[in-house]
């Protein structure tokens, strides 16, 4: 058949799935549904035939154009339009020249919308419906005026998305910080250029969702857009974008975004008709695309890419069950009919940094519409996804300087084990603990127990190691760090796994003296529970069978409980609140585990970043003033080890043994599954001993691993492959394969790959027990717990990576005193150089110089200096800012060595007002009583606000004393010069 040819049937499948009725011209009939496509159509004379005339409710609206499959399509536009501008002045249609054009190999399909502004054609992933194209072409107008204020002609065509994006109005504030104005300022201007994706970078806690809700709000009033997209990649993602639509207020007339449209979160597989915004994980699209009815809920609490691991197991119809994702390619997606891709507008793409743009990409690039990302940690496949269209970069260090996330500083603790692991002489008694049924049993070791650090917590649990690391944590961490609380503040400690959380949860509630209520695990599976039962096995003796079912406890209530309640103090998590959970509270982030990931690992870090009033931190941590950091405690080096940017598309991923196993069993002979699996086999028969090795022979009833995977790697060879493809093209009846030079077609070779495979395989797919030796061997089911290792602390306390950050930032901020001090009139006074006719220190002089600091790059955020001093010397540092303009006062007057101590200046400016009025009765200047209350409260004021004004006298408690006219009555003609020394005493 032409390529062409088949090209063509592709495209009509691929129409008539779209809901267009396929027809010849000689019979065609535009009544016999409400989109016809009619191919081979003369056009007028000199603009040839249309392939396709594409005709919604009887009128002509655009044309398709059909090319050989492999054929490149930008350059086909120009014979699209000309086919497009060639409609015959008898054929009706809505907008002439036609407006849709589309060009299409049947494998890749280009559109161009004419009515935009900037007609621009893009890759869709199907045609669009007929109805859809029907309502394009009948829409209202948007009338947009020229320069000289006449209507633009262009403007008297239907308006489509990109003309109304053009024409938004002015962004209105609406109580959004300033960078998420920006954000959706920005946001807008790339959508108005047309450009098909856009980046969102933001600091965690510094509100992109929020920003996004703002966004999509002004995208449905303003923007014609009919339907939005919030995809999440699990549940509880989605649940926490829910309640920020739900309290959203608009900035025109204050009522709430659910009371103006209609949000639905996917909860089943149906989108809601009347949704304008659609909150939904990439799993249940992806279900939904299928065609499944219904999806697991379990499915949608996991994480996309663990998801992944449930849809590669249950698979397509036809692809092995599913096995081809073992590959970690993007999961396959077909055309849905009840989903068109035209469904949704814009399309909101939350925590984009996982997979979810790229083993789940298919998902996302379904649909015809504009793509906005919103990460805090984006990669570099991330920025390539979005065509490197970043519309907003919003780091950590503006968040911390705007006041919008905290800083953090990084306490490292070490100890002998954790870093050289240990060894157990041979004859010592050791517990074995079976990893699934947590059965423990006593062991004499016939030889030494040497392990590394690399086997801790996996191989072999070592309770001192855990217990010393605690007790450093409560003996050293605790007091050094909160030495003002009696309350454990909230802490997440990340674990390697569900086992290792289990100690974890059990020493910290021992030696912190705590209860089950104060410390608790937070994990995917704490909400199941294990069953561990006693079952006939096939040859008749009892084995044990290890089964879950819902153990009655959501892990979301045990968040919610961590998030706003005093209980629990500490969670254990292993994955589930490692990124993308809004706990507020959060003081600790305690890693018990190493990352490699660079972006996984900003992520976690950001679970501590978010701001917290002091009311709400109060309200879970009584004895907390306020959270103006968070601490990582390091017990791994975490913070010191290189990492890299993650790469879920790795060429030849890792895939557990179990799954290769799995799929060998279930049929596949995918040649990467196959090799990887000969890599496996050869490594663990590295590590077996000669016992072991006995065992799979007698197993196998002969050949070893080695041998197993000799034979894989034989059926892979090339050579051997074309061999074995003459042999059977040979043996076939009538073969004539001895003419010069022939040689097999590559279907023959593949199914020769596919015979010298199958057989290669079959010892493993065909024999249930040598799997499950394999896997015994492999897991190791039975872990160590070395209870004879006592551990040792090797040290306790902030890491020099942390004060070599404070010693930098101090310096940086010390330096830019000094070459400030003669231009900014603030430092020209707390440096003791007065202008001309300045008398004292004002408010205005005092937030320029704030600004300053904040305008220098990278900024000199308040709160991350005082801090900085902090980690420098705790002695000198009495206190945490008090988030007042006077912090930059009490900064200032400690980095010039005016005061020996640095604390906030409502804490210390009674005692300099003591001093001030002993020094003054003691040159024989007397006050008062009733002078003394109102110097006290004048002191206050400028301790809080730097400067004292007449006005300030209106205001209470000055009011409550008989305002500006008590004060003159009480200092009379001395007031002026009283103002003049407390603004020199208390804020210069």
């Amino acid at each position: 058949m032409p390529l062409e040819a088949a090209a063509r049937e592709e495209i009509d499948r691929a129409l008539v799935a779209s809901g267009w009725l396929v027809q010849d011209l000689a019979a065609m009939n535009l009544y016999a549904g409400p989109g016809v496509a009619v191919r081979e159509v003369p056009l007028a004379p000199g603009h040839g035939v249309a392939d396709y005339l594409l005709y919604a409710d009887c009128q002509a609206v655009g044309v398709v154009e059909a090319k050989r499959v492999g054929e490149t399509l930008t350059g086909v536009e120009i014979q699209s339009e000309k086919y497009g501008a060639g409609l015959p002045a008898g054929i009706p249609a809505p907008v002439r020249p036609l407006p849709f054009l589309y060009q299409s190999t049947g494998v890749e399909t280009r559109f161009t919308n004419r009515l935009d502004p900037v007609p621009r054609s893009r890759e869709v992933f199907a045609f669009h419906r007929p109805e859809t194209l029907a309502a394009w072409a009948t829409a209202e107008p948007l009338w947009l005026p020229l320069a000289g204020g006449a209507p633009d002609p262009r403007s008297e065509r239907p308006a489509t998305l990109r003309a109304r994006l053009t024409a938004m109005p002015g962004v209105e504030p609406g109580g959004l910080w300033p960078a998420q104005l920006d954000t959706v300022r920005h946001l807008e201007a790339s959508l108005a250029a047309g450009r098909p994706r856009a980046l969102v970078q933001m600091a965690t806690g510094s509100g992109k969702t929020i920003a996004a809700v703002a966004s999509i709000y002004r995208l449905l009033k303003f923007g014609g857009a009919k339907r939005v997209l919030f995809l999440v990649d699990r549940a509880n993602l989605g649940r926490q974008a829910l309640k920020e639509f739900q309290s959203y207020r608009t900035p025109d007339d204050g009522r709430l975004f659910t009371e103006l449209y209609n949000v639905q979160r996917l909860t089943a597989n149906r989108v809601d008709p009347v949704a304008n915004v659609v909150i939904g994980t990439v799993q249940r699209l992806y279900s939904m695309l299928r065609g499944e009815p219904t999806m697991a809920e379990e499915a949608d609490e996991l994480d996309a890419d663990t998801a992944l691991d449930a849809v590669a197991l249950t698979g397509d119809a036809g692809t092995g069950g599913g096995l081809a994702a073992l590959r970690r390619d993007p999961i396959p997606v077909a055309y849905n009919p009840d989903l068109p891709v035209e469904l949704f507008d814009v399309v909101f793409v939350d925590e984009c940094h996982r997979s979810i743009y790229t083993l789940w990409r298919q998902v996302v690039e379904y649909w015809d519409a504009f793509l906005v990302g919103l990460t805090a940690t984006p990669s570099k496949l991330t920025y390539g996804f979005f065509d490197a269209n970043v519309v907003q970069e919003y780091g950590h260090e503006h968040a911390v300087a705007d006041g919008v996330n905290v800083d953090f500083d990084v306490y490292r603790i070490r100890t002998e084990i954790t870093e050289r692991g240990s060894a157990v002489e041979a004859g010592q008694i050791v517990d074995r603990r079976d990893r699934e049924t947590r059965r423990r049993r006593w062991e004499q070791l016939d030889e030494p127990l040497v392990y590394d650090a690399a086997a801790l917590d996996r191989d072999v649990v070592a309770p001192d190691q855990i217990r010393t690391v605690v007790r450093a944590f409560r003996d050293r961490f605790l007091p050094e760090v909160f030495p003002e609380r009696t309350h454990v503040p909230k802490t997440l400690v990340f674990a390697k796994d569900d086992s290792h959380a289990d100690d974890l949860v059990k020493i910290l509630r021992d030696e912190l003296s705590l209860g089950n209520d104060a410390v608790q695990k937070i994990t995917y599976k704490t909400g199941t529970a294990r069953i561990v039962e006693r079952v006939p096995g096939p040859d008749g003796a009892e084995v044990e069978r290890v089964t879950y079912k819902s153990s009655g406890v959501r892990p979301e209530d045990l968040l919610q409980s961590f998030r706003n309640s005093y209980h629990p103090r500490i969670a254990v998590t292993v994955d589930m609140i490692a990124t993308g959970t809004d706990v507020k509270p959060l003081e600790v982030l305690w890693f018990m585990r190493t990352v490699r990931s660079r972006t996984l690992f900003e992520q976690m870090k950001g679970r501590g970043v978010r701001v917290v009033s002091p009311d709400d931190l109060r309200a879970v941590t009584p004895d907390a003033a306020a959270k103006t950091r968070y601490v990582i405690v390091d017990c791994v080096g975490v913070c010191e080890e290189p990492m890299a940017d993650t790469r879920p598309m790795d060429v030849q991923p890792t895939v557990s043994l179990e799954r290769l196993l799995q799929a060998v069993a279930m049929g596949n002979v995918d040649p990467e599954v196959a090799s990887t699996l000969a890599s496996r086999l050869v490594r663990l028969d590295a590590r077996l001993g000669r016992d072991e090795r006995a065992s799979v022979a007698a197993t196998t009833g002969g050949p070893t691993l080695r041998d197993l995977a000799h034979g894989i790697v034989d059926a892979l060879d090339p050579d051997r492959q074309r061999a074995a493809a003459r042999e059977a093209a040979a043996a076939a009846p009538g073969a004539r394969v001895a003419e010069p030079g022939w040689e097999p077609g590559e279907a023959a070779v593949a199914r020769a790959r596919a015979a010298l495979l199958r057989a290669a395989l079959a010892p493993l797919a065909g024999d249930p027990q040598l799997r499950e030796r394999l896997l015994d061997l492999k897991r190791a089911k039975e872990q160590t717990i070395d209870t004879a290792s006592a551990d040792t602390l090797l040290g306790a306390g902030l890491s020099p990576e942390a004060r070599d950050r404070a010693l930098g930032l101090t310096t940086s901020f010390e330096a830019f005193l000094t070459e400030h001090r003669d231009e900014l009139s603030a430092l020209r006074l707390l440096y003791g150089s007065r202008g001309p006719g300045q008398a004292r220190l004002t408010r205005a002089a005092v937030e320029e110089l704030r600004r300053a600091l904040l305008d220098r790059q990278p900024p000199l955020a308040l709160d991350a200096v005082w801090r900085a001093y902090e980690t420098l010397d705790r002695s000198r540092v009495r206190g945490g800012p008090a988030r007042l303009l006077t912090d930059v006062v009490a900064l200032v007057r400690f980095a010039t060595h005016r005061d020996d101590a640095l604390a906030p200046l409502p804490s210390v400016a009674r005692a300099r007002l003591d001093t001030w009025l002993a020094r003054m009765e003691a040159g024989g200047r007397r006050f008062t009583d009733e002078q003394r209350v109102w110097l006290a409260m004048m002191v206050d004021h400028v301790a809080a606000d730097v400067e004292i004004e007449a006005e300030d006298f209106d205001d209470p408690p000055f009011t409550q004393r008989g305002g500006l006219a008590g004060a003159h009555r009480v200092f009379g003609t001395e007031l002026p010069r009283v103002l003049e020394e407390i603004g020199e005493v208390i804020a210069a």
